[in-house]
């Protein structure tokens, strides 16, 4: 144990004696005090790491002079031990921000537990998750070289993010490093996973397959529409599973999990062929051939994402429920969330009411194009960091309790992800070939073979074609697209971003979580 500073603050402290030779013993400095009054001088006075403090003590209690202490020390671990087990002392002491609460009689053993969890709680987590990794990793690295289908590939990908969540509580970087090459590795078999599945699975050439994008209104969100529920469908633009986990705690102060599923995102996991897909239950190719006055072309400028609430209308219309009271809202900026926290309640007695929030995705894109961003998040734990606080402080987080209160359903999910791109891969195309750094669609592409999937008849994904030439690519992995002109400037300026559109774990398994209110 490492030697650490105790003040302890109690007027039986001599029938403490036992207690405080048993700690010195494990390598503490222990300063004894019978009084509040001396605990507050000697805290003013000298840094110690715990104060263990009486609450039961003549003249100034415990819990006055813990907050005698908290106040020009708030940082400082306290631990209020006493006979009183009466829960009002419980609740002020826990109010005040105390380290732990430990009832009289106590053994050396419950002390040095105590001291244990608060000052020693991260090395120990630390070691137990660098150990439970080092035996999972050789689980993990065995199903890599299976032969997977859908759902363990979703297993996988939730195991991977599970060990990195938990990674970003360690201080073993080592660890983290074994992680990311594992990733990589799960990245280029999943590549060729979906490269040898995914034309079946689109053009419905067989049943085994997991749901996909242009599937998931109707079976995710419109089997919950009826007249005596209100149903939320809130599609948080680019939230990976990641940082679904990392916003999840939030929701559970209001929800319970009915479902928490995944499903996978059609090709190009972009917002104009992925979204458009959800709302209208069409592929890209049946979108483009129906309603070609809806459709936007990769060629053109028009924004892609403009007759989403017409997406939605005509696939409400297709399943006989164009006549339910309904409601679509996009958010793309502050204000309007804020606008939408404040309406939110004229909403209750529609039958169904779909939220677009595109934050995220912002976000995600700011941090390519703006250097602060880039500096606050260099990598995926300070990204889900950024995510976590940006929710925690949004009108979304204000707007969700209120739906909870209205005792309505709540589904979340999103069109696509995200991935971190660290591999430039030179590719050459006309001059009308798209800017997506994931996904490539024009005449005449030019790449080396066997680094992308490639789509030369864009019909076989059930996409649109530019004209009768085009194919399409699509990055695999960690790689992003550069043209050879001007390539190190490119490469310099994009590495490192998140970007989307490709084929990865992240971009391609996305998260749907259907929730019910506990005020129901």
């Amino acid at each position: 144990m490492q030697r650490y500073k105790i003040l302890w603050a109690d007027d039986e402290i001599d029938l403490l004696k036992p207690h405080i030779l048993f700690l010195e013993n494990k390598g503490s400095e222990i300063t004894a005090v019978n009084n509040g009054a001396e605990a507050i001088e000697l805290c003013e006075k000298e840094n110690y790491d715990v104060v263990f403090l009486d609450e039961n003590m003549p003249g100034m209690n415990g819990l006055e002079t813990l907050s005698r202490i908290k106040a020009f020390k708030p940082n400082l671990p306290v631990v209020m031990i006493t006979k009183n087990e009466e829960e009002q002392i419980m609740e002020e002491a826990i109010g005040s921000k105390i380290a732990d609460y430990l009832i009289k009689p106590i053994n050396p053993s419950q002390i040095l537990l105590s001291m244990k969890k608060i000052l020693e709680n991260k090395r120990l987590v630390s070691e137990k998750t660098t150990l439970s990794f080092q035996q999972e990793f050789r689980n993990l690295s065995m199903a890599l070289n299976d032969k997977l289908d859908y759902n363990e590939w979703v297993q996988v990908y939730k195991e991977l993010i599970y060990w990195e969540l938990e990674m970003d509580n360690t201080q073993n970087k080592s660890m983290a490093e074994v992680l990311d090459m594992q990733k990589t590795e799960a990245n280029a078999n999943f590549a060729k996973f979906i490269d040898d599945h995914y034309y079946d699975w689109i053009n419905n050439k067989t049943v085994d397959k997991p749901l996909l994008s242009h599937q998931l209104l109707k079976n995710k969100v419109l089997p919950h529409v009826n007249e005596d529920e209100t149903v939320y469908f809130l599609l948080i633009d680019n939230l990976r599973y990641d940082q679904w986990k990392i916003i999840e705690p939030f929701l559970l102060e209001f929800f319970t999990i009915e479902e928490e599923d995944c499903y996978y995102s059609i090709l190009p996991t972009t917002t104009a062929y992925a979204r458009n897909s959800i709302f209208s239950g069409l592929t890209p190719l049946e979108m483009a051939e129906r309603y070609p006055n809806f459709w936007v072309p990769d060629d053109q400028e028009e924004g892609k994402n403009n007759h989403e609430y017409d997406w939605l209308k005509i696939q409400l219309q297709r399943n006989g429920l164009k006549n339910i009271k309904h409601s679509y809202q996009k958010i793309i900026h502050n204000n309007e969330g804020k606008n939408l926290l404040e309406t939110i309640n004229n909403h209750r007695n529609n039958q169904l009411n779909v939220i677009v929030y595109n934050f995220v995705d912002m976000l995600s894109h700011a941090r390519t194009d703006m250097a602060m961003i880039r500096e606050l998040a260099p990598d995926e734990a300070a990204y889900r960091s950024i995510t976590k606080s940006w929710f925690e402080h949004s009108p979304l987080y204000e707007t969700i309790e209120k739906i909870a209160n209205q005792g309505a359903k709540l589904i979340i999910s999103t069109d696509h992800g995200t991935v971190r791109v660290k591999k430039p891969f030179r590719i050459i195309g006309d001059r009308n070939t798209n800017t997506n750094l994931r996904y490539k669609t024009g005449k005449n592409l030019n790449y080396e073979a066997g680094k992308v999937i490639e789509c030369a008849n864009p019909t076989d994904f059930q996409l649109p074609k530019l004209n009768i030439t085009s194919s399409y690519a699509f990055a695999i992995e960690d790689r992003f697209f550069a043209y050879p002109n001007n390539y190190n400037y490119y490469v310099s300026y994009y590495k490192d971003t998140f970007q989307h559109g490709g084929v990865s774990l992240e971009e391609v398994i996305i998260p749907v979580i259907s929730l019910n209110s506990k005020k129901a």
